[in-house]
C-alpha cells in the first residue's frame, strides 16, 4: 500500500511517497508559488506528487491515497482549505481535496492541518514516541502547534493548538497576520521576521540577509538564509532570532502552565534548520515563565526533520490519529462504517417489505384465533415493555458511570444519544399493547 504525503507550507511544497511500513521511497521538494491563485498552487502540488512518484520508481495506480497537511482553516468533511494567509490568493474557501484528486486522476485525497499532522508524525514515528502528553511547536512561515494528551491529539472544537496566537505583548504589540497584535507569531514567524527586517533595512540598518537571499535565489528569507546569516554573525539576524526566542519562551511557558505536558517538541522549517542550539535557547527562555521551574518538561528537537510534515500527511491515508474527530479511526474505517450503514438500511427496508407482505396472513390468523390466544398475546405484549425497561436501566447506569470521566469524547457520549431511540421503541410497544387490548375488547363484546 503506497501513500503520498504533502506538506504544504508558505515557502515550500514537500512530498514523500511511503510504503505500508512508513519507509520513504521517493521525494520531491519545490517552492510554493508566491503569486497567483489556489488553482496554481494545486497545480504545483499535483506536479510535485507526480515527480515524487517518478522518483520512487512506481506508478500512480499503486498509490492508494494522498494526504495533504495545509495551513489555514481545515474542513475535513467538506475537503476545503480556507483563509490560508501565507498562500497566494487563498483568503477564500477552496475545495482542495476535489481539485487535487481531479488533477491526479481520481486518487483519493485526505486533508489535515499542517502542524497537527507533523505533530502526529513525531508522536507515531519520532521524538514523541516515549511521551503520553506533549506540545508541538513548529516554527516556519508562521508558528503552529499541536497538543497531545494521553497519547491523543487534542483539537477541542476544531481549533486547538494555535499556540502562535497566544498574546505575549498586550500593549504595543507587533501586528500579526491574523489581524491582532502581540501574538507570538508576530515575533517568531518567519514572515513577520522578514517584514521587520525589511522595515529596519529601509531605515538604513545594515544586514546581509537580503544579499544571501538573492545569492541563494530564494524569493523570501527562507530558513537556510537565516542560518547562513547567523553563521556570518549578521547583527540584524541575531537580533531578530533573539527576539523570536524571547517570544517562543514566553508563549510556550504560558502553554506549559496551562497543560503541564511531559515534553515540548520544536519543529518546522526554522526550528529544524537552526537545530539544537535554537531549542536550547528556547528552553532557557521558557524556564522563567514556568510556575514549576524545578520540574520543566523536556524540550526536544523534532526527529523527522523536513520530512516530518509529509510523513504526517501520509499517515492521514493510513488512518493514524487524523485531525478530525469523525475520522480518527481513519478514512477506510469511515468508508466501511458508511457502507455498513447503507447495508443495514437496505436490510431494514427489505424486512419492512417482507413484514408488509406477511401482514394480511397475520391478520387472517388473528381473526381465526380463539379469545384465549388473543388474551395470551396481550399478556406477552404486556411483558415485552418490562424486558425493554430492564435493558434500558443498566444502559443509564453505565452512562452515569462514564459521565464524570474528564477525557470523555464524542464517542463516549454516544449511548446518551441512543436513549431516546429506546424510549421510542418502548412507546411503540405500549401502542401495540393498547391496540391489542382494544381488539380483545371488541371480540369479547
Amino acid at each position: 500500500m503506497l501513500r503520498a504525503g504533502v506538506d504544504l507550507g508558505g515557502t515550500k511544497i514537500q512530498v514523500a511517497i511511503v510504503d505500508e511500513n512508513d519507509q520513504i521511497l521517493g521525494t520531491d521538494r519545490r517552492p510554493t508559488p508566491t503569486t497567483g491563485t489556489p488553482d496554481g498552487v494545486t497545480d504545483a502540488i499535483a506536479s510535485s506528487v507526480k515527480a515524487a512518484i517518478t522518483a520512487a520508481g512506481v506508478d500512480l495506480a499503486k498509490v492508494v491515497g494522498v494526504g495533504v497537511g495545509g495551513p489555514g482553516q481545515i474542513n475535513v468533511e467538506a475537503g476545503t482549505l480556507s483563509n490560508a494567509g501565507n498562500l497566494p490568493g487563498w483568503m477564500i474557501t477552496y475545495p482542495i481535496v476535489a481539485e487535487l484528486s481531479k488533477r491526479l486522476g481520481g486518487v483519493p485525497v485526505f486533508l489535515g492541518n499542517d502542524v497537527q499532522v507533523g505533530v502526529n508524525a513525531e508522536v507515531a514515528l519520532g521524538a514523541g514516541r516515549e511521551y503520553d502528553s506533549l506540545i508541538g511547536v513548529f516554527c516556519g512561515t508562521g508558528v503552529g502547534g499541536g497538543i497531545v494528551i494521553d497519547d491523543e491529539l487534542w483539537i477541542g472544537r476544531g481549533a486547538a493548538g494555535e499556540i502562535g496566537h497566544i498574546q505575549i505583548m498586550a500593549k504595543g504589540g507587533a501586528p500579526c497576520g491574523c489581524g491582532r497584535f502581540g501574538c507570538m507569531e508576530a515575533y517568531a514567524g518567519r514572515a513577520a521576521m522578514e517584514e521587520q527586517a525589511r522595515k529596519w533595512a529601509r531605515k538604513g540598518r545594515r544586514t546581509d540577509l537580503f544579499k544571501i537571499m538573492k545569492k541563494k535565489e530564494k524569493p523570501r528569507l527562507a530558513s537556510g538564509v537565516w542560518a547562513k546569516a547567523l553563521k556570518k554573525n549578521d547583527k540584524m539576524a541575531h537580533k531578530l532570532i533573539d527576539r523570536a526566542v524571547w517570544a517562543l519562551g514566553s508563549g510556550i511557558g504560558s502553554a506549559v502552565n496551562l497543560v503541564d505536558p511531559e515534553a515540548i517538541i520544536i519543529g518546522g522549517g526554522l526550528g529544524i534548520r537552526l537545530g539544537q542550539p535554537f531549542v536550547d535557547s528556547i528552553r532557557e527562555a521558557m524556564i522563567p515563565h514556568l510556575i514549576k521551574p524545578d520540574t520543566p518538561p523536556a524540550v526536544l528537537l523534532a526527529e523527522l526533520g523536513d520530512l516530518g510534515g509529509a510523513l504526517g500527511a501520509a499517515l492521514l491515508v493510513k488512518g493514524i490519529k487524523v485531525t478530525d474527530p469523525a475520522l480518527r479511526t481513519g478514512a477506510a474505517a469511515k468508508k466501511a462504517a458508511t457502507e455498513s450503514a447503507k447495508k443495514t438500511a437496505a436490510k431494514k427496508t427489505a424486512a419492512k417489505k417482507a413484514a408488509a407482505k406477511k401482514a394480511p396472513a397475520t391478520k387472517a390468523a388473528a381473526k381465526k384465533a380463539p379469545a384465549k390466544k388473543a388474551a395470551a398475546g396481550t399478556s406477552a405484549a404486556t411483558k415485552a415493555p418490562a424486558k425493554k425497561t430492564a435493558t434500558k436501566a443498566p444502559a443509564k447506569a453505565a452512562a452515569a458511570k462514564k459521565a464524570p470521566t474528564p477525557r470523555s469524547s464524542a464517542a463516549k457520549k454516544a449511548p446518551a444519544k441512543k436513549a431516546p431511540a429506546k424510549k421510542a421503541s418502548a412507546s411503540k410497544a405500549a401502542a401495540t399493547k393498547v391496540t391489542t387490548s382494544k381488539a380483545a375488547a371488541k371480540k369479547s363484546s
